[in-house]
């Protein structure tokens, strides 16, 4: 991955990968539903400022995490689809105690496709097979 750095802060690091044209957002630490939300909103200012369909979002550096996804969620990823979002490869954490939930949630998705992981290897590969919709 070839990767311009376009922000980073405390609890994450968004990069824009040249080579396959999406973001790359790091998660780290520790996060609770307020930093999450913090976070998500960086992610929607950096997609509209590096525009592009695809997100590799990756969750696997999240030491611990209280966030689960919320109707702001919902309004979130419908902002994100509106800045051009199609595909969102979401990885998740390592030990993640609302992964079922949060899963069940992500999975009724229509809009951006979402698509689940436990490794960055795999989201990656997966990502790099989607395709621009006609919307």
């Amino acid at each position: 991955m070839q990767l311009q750095p376009v922000l980073a802060t405390e609890g994450i690091a968004i990069s824009f990968d040249f080579s396959n044209q999406w973001l790359y957002v790091d998660w780290q630490g520790e996060h609770n539903q307020e930093t999450s939300q913090a976070a998500c909103l960086l992610m929607l200012e950096a997609l509209r400022a590096w525009p592009c369909n695809r997100i590799l979002n990756d969750n696997s550096s999240i030491t611990r995490t209280t966030m689960e996804l919320s109707l702001w969620g919902a309004w979130w990823l419908e902002e994100m689809v509106r800045a051009g979002l199609q595909h969102i490869a979401w990885v998740f954490p390592r030990n993640f105690a609302a992964r079922q939930s949060t899963e069940s949630v992500l999975l009724t998705i229509e809009r951006p496709i979402v698509g689940t992981f436990d490794d960055v290897a795999s989201a990656y590969v997966w990502l790099q097979q989607q395709h621009n919709l006609e919307l």
